[in-house]
């Protein structure tokens, strides 16, 4: 029975271990602050390192193969880019009419020459 309770001890001892340099050196922790999981595991010593590894741990990033979870798709080019090509026609419209217009003041100046 007392080599139970220095197994199990043990192994308490070495998932708080754990816990908290994941906990420490993870660059963003789920549900809480970094430093409130860092109390939890201190201070609730079975669950409070069970938590963190179920709640508080920053999800892995997928691996290849597997699905992204992304939003809507973003185009691999300008030229697939719906907004870029409107913004680009209007810009150049601007352009066009500008241009136009400075080719009708030098025609009319030509004229009233």
């Amino acid at each position: 029975m007392v080599r139970l309770f220095i197994f199990l001890a043990a192994a308490q001892l070495v998932l708080f271990i754990l816990a908290l340099i994941s906990c420490l050196s993870a660059d963003r922790v789920r549900a809480m602050p970094r430093l409130l999981w860092a109390l939890v595991i201190f201070l609730v010593p079975l669950l409070g390192p069970a938590a963190y590894f179920v709640w508080g741990r920053p999800l892995p990033p997928p691996h290849e193969g597997g699905t992204l979870h992304r939003g809507a798709p973003r185009p691999s080019s300008p030229d697939d880019d719906p907004d870029f090509l409107r913004s680009m026609d209007s810009e150049q419209s601007r352009r066009d009419r500008e241009l136009l217009a400075q080719w009708e003041k030098e025609l009319k100046k030509r004229d009233d020459e």
